[in-house]
């Protein structure tokens, strides 16, 4: 089920789900690989981390917000954050309720979108975005003593940041870096001249045969509230070292950077958007550049997906989303996890979300 617009369609089209929604919305009587892990609240884009031994999941909070779907996202009006627990994959899963609420971080304005979390210091640091009273992503850091939040909001966005989908990775030196980006909504493409622009474009259509954009990597400082460094891009090649271009929607970035490592591997995983793809390219430091390697998850039901990669008792797991308890409806959305397995020289095998 490749579910491509690319430049067939309207830009409107794309972004809204248009015909991808349209064809995956027929496949809702197919048989679903996995269940959504919660179905009292709807939940989206989740980040899994092991605290503790228990697994936590900090995910975006989809709500019902009867704002008409547009190119920029409006519709997905998000404004708190649930965060999830379980002992065990399988096993019960708490809704631990709001543990940040928009009304609580002072320069945000609107659209709570997908977080992670961190854990040093003694301190848990929960990174989110959200547009500020300019309508301007930025990125926010909110601290609590708890996995579980509460959590309190630093007065300011991080200074530097800007776009979507925050991913914080601990490597084994001890340093953590965060990865983020998104293209479209998530304004990227409006911030290629290190300052942002207002008029710019809406989406990366228009510029085939250039670099497409990318990610951005940064080491974070030692109190986990600042930028290092400054902000480097995350290359991705093809498989003779050029990098992709903007033309290659199935294998280009577009949103939900993921870092994880396996055996000394580092493993950059990312949507690819409008193609629908979970895919991800290999590197041999958090910085890249990192070539690119393959599909990890096929298309899914509903117009986004958002992963987080994690190992839980030698054993490792792929969390996502798709759409089936709102029947494909975009912008609400459910959290899965299914096992997710390397093969002997290192690749993943890709995963589809249904039974056949």
């Amino acid at each position: 089920m490749s579910c491509q617009n690319k430049k067939t369609g309207t830009q409107e089209q794309a972004y809204t789900g248009g015909e991808a929604t349209k064809e995956d919305s027929t496949k809702t009587n197919r048989n679903f690989l996995n269940k959504p892990l919660i179905s009292e609240i709807y939940t989206a884009d989740p980040s899994a981390h092991v605290f503790n031994n228990r697994i936590y999941i900090y995910p975006s909070h989809d709500i019902e917000s009867n704002i008409p779907q547009n190119d920029n996202g409006d519709h997905f009006a998000m404004r708190d954050y649930h965060i999830l627990s379980l002992d065990s994959i399988g096993g019960k899963v708490t809704d631990h309720g709001v543990a940040l609420d928009m009304k609580d971080v002072p320069w945000a304005g609107r659209q709570l979108w997908a977080p992670d979390a961190a854990f040093t210091n003694g301190k848990y640091y929960l990174y989110f975005p959200a547009k500020d009273k300019s309508d301007v992503f930025r990125i926010g850091v909110a601290t609590s003593s708890s996995p579980t939040g509460p959590f309190k909001a630093e007065p300011k966005p991080i200074e530097g940041s800007f776009s979507i989908d925050p991913a914080v990775f601990k490597d084994s030196d001890g340093n953590f870096y965060m990865y983020f980006g998104g293209i479209w909504g998530g304004q990227l493409q409006r911030w290629q001249n290190g300052k942002y622009d207002a008029n710019g474009s809406k989406t990366d259509l228009g510029k085939d045969n250039e670099p497409a954009l990318t990610a951005k990597v940064v080491r974070l400082s030692k109190d986990m509230l600042h930028f290092a460094e400054p902000v480097k891009d995350v290359v991705i090649l093809d498989k003779a070292g050029k990098p992709l271009l903007t033309k290659d929607h199935d294998r280009r970035f577009f949103e939900a950077s993921w870092m994880h490592k396996y055996k000394g591997k580092y493993y950059f995983s990312y949507s690819t958007g409008d193609t629908h793809y979970i895919a991800y390219a290999t590197g041999d430091n958090p910085y890249g550049p990192f070539t690119y390697q393959g599909v990890i998850l096929n298309p899914v039901l509903g117009w986004t997906n958002h992963q987080s990669i994690v190992e839980v008792k030698n054993k490792w797991y792929l969390f996502y989303h798709d759409t089936e308890l709102s029947n494909g409806q975009t912008h609400l959305r459910n959290v899965k996890v299914t096992e997710l397995k390397h093969n002997p020289d290192g690749t993943i095998q890709t995963i589809t979300a249904y039974q056949e």
